[in-house]
């Protein structure tokens, strides 16, 4: 049985895939929105994703482009109205894994599901990317816009945390929890740490992609 999160702002659709998959044994959870969805995808692990491409916040296409940029690999079925081989190529070169085309019969959908899981997942990606910044989380090397960035180990874990998380906001408890646990440091030394950072990754460019989100923490994007 699969964790299968549905994508699709169709209520009734949804709900109708959401008390099938469910009642053959998966589990699952589901949103409308394109947005809410890649900041679900930041958060939980997923077997399998069954996305519709027209849809608000972002798109089916941009979200899956999205998550390969940003080294998720979990299998995607793309459902859509459009039928055309030039759609369905649109579709499966952003990485995606099957495309069915609506209106579909839910036994259909269970043999897509059911064959895509018996591939088995895709090798994990261990590249991270966000605009024009890249990490490399075997080789333990950054680059942005080309030229290597030199950063101590925790510069490079709150870049890992901001670059997880892009574009949603990582809050400064989770931060320090990650970086200290529950010893935390008494000084304010994760203000003096993202300063670092932004010396580095921002301050030589033209463009400054970690920005403060006043009161609750920081994120990484453009």
């Amino acid at each position: 049985m699969a964790k299968i999160l549905i994508i699709e702002d169709n209520q009734d659709i949804r709900y109708n895939l959401v008390d099938f998959l469910e009642a053959k044994g998966h589990q699952t959870d589901n949103t409308d929105d394109g947005l809410k969805a890649l900041a679900l995808l930041t958060m939980q692990q997923f077997d399998i994703i069954v996305l519709d491409i027209m849809l608000p916040g972002m798109d089916g296409i941009s979200l899956c482009r999205e998550l390969r940029a940003r080294g998720n690999e979990t299998s995607v079925l793309f459902l859509s109205a459009k039928d055309t081989v030039a759609d369905r190529i649109e579709g499966l070169s952003t990485g995606a894994d099957d495309y069915l085309v609506k209106p579909f019969s839910l036994a259909e959908l269970e043999l897509r599901i059911g064959a895509i899981l018996r591939r088995g997942k895709r090798p994990a990606s261990h590249i991270l990317q966000v605009a024009d910044i890249v990490m490399n989380l075997d080789e333990l090397t950054v680059m942005r816009a080309g030229n290597p960035i030199r950063l101590n180990p925790m510069m490079f874990k709150i870049l890992r945390m901001l670059m997880h998380k892009s574009p949603s906001v990582v809050t400064r408890d989770e931060m320090e929890h990650e970086l200290w646990g529950d010893d935390r440091p008494d000084s304010d030394s994760l203000r003096t740490h993202i300063h670092n950072l932004r010396a580095v990754i921002d301050a030589p460019f033209d463009k400054s992609l970690i920005k403060t989100v006043p009161g609750f923490g920081w994120t990484l994007r453009e």
